[in-house]
């Protein structure tokens, strides 16, 4: 057992703490603070822990302001812990997962509890957030349908560590699906390559394996593309491109869209960040023909999948760029409604500032509390207000959430 010490000038990394476990913070971690002489009253941030427990823990990190750390033993536990499932959910091993140590419930409590974390601070938004899990596997396993694995030096492949480019070598992924199991990726050698990425269709069986470094792919699906199911039609996906991971996310989020935006026959609508297009062409079949909806996409292979998907809809246009660009370029073509699914990153205040003031009602689908919480504040100092805010467990065991913020202006919305 390593021994806990503390140090005058502060506790350096290795060194091991005794904390009580506060609330939870964005990005998996667990707020507490130190009472190590040098640090009294620092900020500590725990990977593996969960609030209030009392635990040991090993800094792994420190700056002026904070220091991180990893609980490597539980000296008081919730009721909310258990047993990992995946035995490189620990510390020091794979840094993919942040919450295998707890109820599954006890998971989508601490990301709602973050959520509201994040409005409160960074929106000046009090609101009552509950974390809806998705249809599919209670245990929160099996669900993954895109898996990145690094390749070490020696050709073996893996997942990392947390903050680390160290390949953690591992016999298998519990969360990923079924059909994009580690397997055959771990158990051999991928000299030259730098990662190894396997991606999924359930629906329809296709696999794709893409190898990324001098290393020339193997396996997987001949085609540069695979055929994903959602919205009760089938879409085509580059190998690569962005898809929602969870199966069961793509279509919910289809009809949470549809319903915070409540689109008409005739209405003119914008998809934004549009990808292959699964919310423009949702879009498309409620507006109908006397209706409009154009999507903007930066990325060449999710425009080109997109174009193929939305052929049947005369009443769609797709449009490649950036989207503060496309649309100082082209205007917002009389649009009334608009969905936004941006990446990580959030939107670009130039784009929220041009559709404000000409926008009845926004969905802002979003994978980042933080930048969705930053986004809402802006829109909020232009006259909007958050109408309803779902949010999704659609990254089970991870400390990843998925929501849908409804935006509306005026009386009433």
């Amino acid at each position: 057992m390593t021994k806990a010490m503390t140090i005058p000038n502060g506790a350096a990394p290795g060194d091991v703490l005794e904390l009580t476990v506060g609330e939870a913070a964005h990005g998996g971690w667990c707020v507490a603070r130190s009472d190590a002489p040098g640090d009294q009253g620092k900020v500590v941030f725990v990977r593996h822990a969960l609030p209030g427990e009392r635990v040991r823990a090993r800094v792994t990190s420190r700056t002026t302001r904070f220091a991180r750390a990893e609980a490597i033993e539980i000296l008081q536990a919730s009721p909310d812990r258990v047993e990992p499932p995946c035995p490189y959910a620990r510390p020091d091993g794979c840094g993919g997962c942040d919450l295998q140590h707890a109820r599954p419930a006890a998971q989508r409590a601490i990301k709602a509890q973050v959520i509201r974390q994040q409005l409160r601070r960074m929106a000046g938004i009090e609101r009552e957030v509950t974390v809806e899990a998705l249809p599919g596997d209670p245990a929160g396993l099996g669900w993954r349908t895109r898996v990145g694995f690094a390749v070490g030096p020696d050709g073996t492949a893996g997942l990392r560590k947390h903050r680390s480019r160290e390949v953690v070598a591992i016999a298998d992924c519990l969360i990923a699906h079924p059909l994009a199991r580690a397997r055959d990726v771990t158990g051999r050698s991928w000299p030259g390559a730098r990662g190894v990425e396997v991606t999924v269709s359930p629906g329809s069986g296709e696999r794709s394996v893409a190898v990324s470094g001098p290393a020339r792919s193997r396996g997987g699906n001949p085609r540069p593309w695979l055929t994903q199911h959602a919205a009760g039609r089938t879409w085509r996906v580059s190998a690569g491109g962005f898809w929602q991971v969870h199966p069961a996310a793509a279509g919910v989020l289809t009809e949470v869209v549809l319903a915070a935006l409540r689109p008409q026959p005739g209405d003119v609508a914008l998809d934004l960040y549009c990808g292959a297009g699964l919310f423009t062409g949702a879009l498309a079949g409620a507006v109908g023909a006397a209706g409009l909806v154009t999507g903007v996409e930066s990325d060449v292979a999710a425009v080109r999948d997109a174009r193929k998907n939305l052929a049947r809809f005369p009443q769609v246009r797709v449009h490649r760029g950036d989207a503060a660009q496309v649309l100082a370029e082209r205007g917002l073509g009389g649009a009334s409604l608009a969905v936004l699914d941006p990446p990580r990153a959030g939107v670009d205040r130039r784009v929220i500032e041009m559709l404000a003031p000409a926008l009845r009602r926004i969905a802002y689908v979003s994978c980042d509390p933080a930048t969705l919480a930053r986004d809402l504040a802006v829109f909020a100092g232009l006259g909007w207000r958050v109408d309803d805010l779902r949010a999704f467990d659609a990254f089970p065991m991870t400390h990843h959430v998925e929501c849908v913020a409804t935006l509306t202006t005026g009386p009433g919305g």
